[in-house]
């Protein structure tokens, strides 16, 4: 009877207050009081713990605990795991979304860090190999049908040729308003504004904004050729003053078939005569942009590494001033190619009209708004100093050719994430 009282007395107790269910050692199982003949659920907590525990801060049911598997160091271990985990996500989406401008910028600062391994690149024609790669992969992923759209917008095709080599040179009046010291500074802008449009960039950054690559890669081509026998007309009547200029032409030529047209039809070839080729390059035109991207900084890095020595010998004051004014000029042809959009636009069917197809107007954009340092440089080397220092009007010249494909690019990045967005609303309505 003792016993049997003092069993009545443990089982009965109620739990600590606020216990819940939390279970120590062997779980609840509901036991029978043969003595008092009515069935309860038994005290989980050993003897020894129960004072202790209806003494101490209650265990509230649900509560978090600061433990896992009894040590409170591997929560905070699996806790920092996880936010390092998602920073290098969110790190690894960014740099994927902005690959092409963290290229180039990166190519500018290796140059500026060690410029040897640009200039050992210079020496080997790296960078003609560079074009050369760039025009394959335009070759590879060039779709016949997008010839036919190519070919269908011709207008806008034509009007890009007429911007590139005949309106857009007229500003290189503007640029020589200004007042620089050095005054080749001023000068190689001008020549510069004078210049087709680029070899490789334009094409790959409408590429890379989902515009009409075809129509990029035609004005390109076409005004690069054309360019050999107009610029010298362009750099006599606007800058040189009657001062005599002579371009290599044969030399220039030879080079830019052998940089854009060889390698354009060799990938274009390539596409269409080997079975499954097609396929592989459009399941994996993502991966042949980044290789793209690659080629393009590759022009950075050289240029920057070639001109270092003489880039650290101008004042810097004088050379940002220099930068800006590229800059203004690159942002001067985007206005004026984005009046003469709407413009044409308006005039020719309005929404219906081909300059107002979004393709059409991302590559005349791009393309006609850029000009080339290659064929500067050429021209440059030509003049054998009629005009100043050959070193000294290239010079911002590299810093405005760079700067163009940096401001491009982040402009595509705002596009394309701007159709994203809207193809996301689309598809939440």
């Amino acid at each position: 009877m003792v016993m049997a009282g003092c069993l009545q007395t443990l089982c009965l107790r109620p739990p600590p207050a606020g216990a819940g269910s939390v279970r120590l050692g062997n779980p609840q199982f509901p036991a029978t009081n043969l003595a008092f003949g009515h069935t309860f659920k038994s005290n989980p907590y050993p003897l020894f713990l129960r004072n202790t525990l209806s003494s101490s801060s209650p265990i509230r049911a649900g509560q978090p605990s600061d433990q896992v598997g009894g040590n409170p160091e591997q929560s905070t271990g699996a806790s920092g795991f996880a936010t390092a985990l998602n920073w290098k996500n969110k790190l690894l989406s960014f740099a994927l979304e902005n690959f092409l401008p963290l290229a180039l910028v990166g190519g500018v600062l290796l140059g500026l860090a060690n410029p040897n391994p640009g200039c050992i690149a210079d020496r080997y024609h790296l960078s003609k190999f560079s074009a050369f790669g760039i025009f394959i992969i335009s070759g590879l992923t060039l779709r016949s049908e997008e010839i036919g759209e190519a070919a269908g917008a011709w207008q806008v095709g034509f009007f890009g040729l007429v911007s590139i080599l005949l309106f857009t040179p007229f500003f290189s009046r503007l640029i020589l308003q200004f007042n620089l010291q050095p005054q080749e500074f001023v000068t190689g802008l001008a020549i510069f504004c004078c210049m087709p449009t680029t070899l490789s960039s334009g094409v790959a950054l409408t590429r890379l904004a989902g515009g009409n690559s075809a129509l990029a890669l035609a004005m390109t081509v076409i005004s690069s050729l054309l360019g050999i026998l107009i610029v010298p007309f362009s750099v006599s009547m606007f800058i040189a003053g009657g001062v005599g200029v002579s371009v290599p032409t044969k030399k220039l030529f030879r080079n830019l078939v052998l940089t854009l047209l060889v390698p354009l039809i060799f990938g274009k070839v390539f596409r269409e005569s080997f079975k499954g080729v097609a396929a592989f390059v459009d399941r994996n035109r993502k991966l042949l942009s980044v290789i793209s991207a690659l080629f393009l900084s590759l022009v950075p890095w050289i240029q920057v590494s070639t001109s270092r020595t003489l880039l650290l010998m101008v004042e810097p004051t004088v050379f940002l001033t220099a930068v800006g004014m590229g800059m203004l000029l690159h942002l001067i042809l985007l206005a004026f190619n984005v009046v003469a959009i709407r413009g044409l636009s308006a005039i020719s069917g309005g929404s219906k009209s081909v300059f107002a197809k979004r393709e059409n107007a991302i590559a005349l954009l791009l393309v006609a708004s850029q000009k080339t340092l290659p064929v500067m440089v050429a021209v440059v080397e030509q003049l054998g100093g009629a005009l100043g220092d050959r070193g000294l009007l290239v010079l911002p010249c590299v810093a405005a050719h760079l700067n163009q494909i940096i401001m491009d690019s982040f402009f595509v990045n705002l596009w394309r994430q701007k159709e994203k967005d809207s193809l996301d609303n689309a598809k939440l309505a």
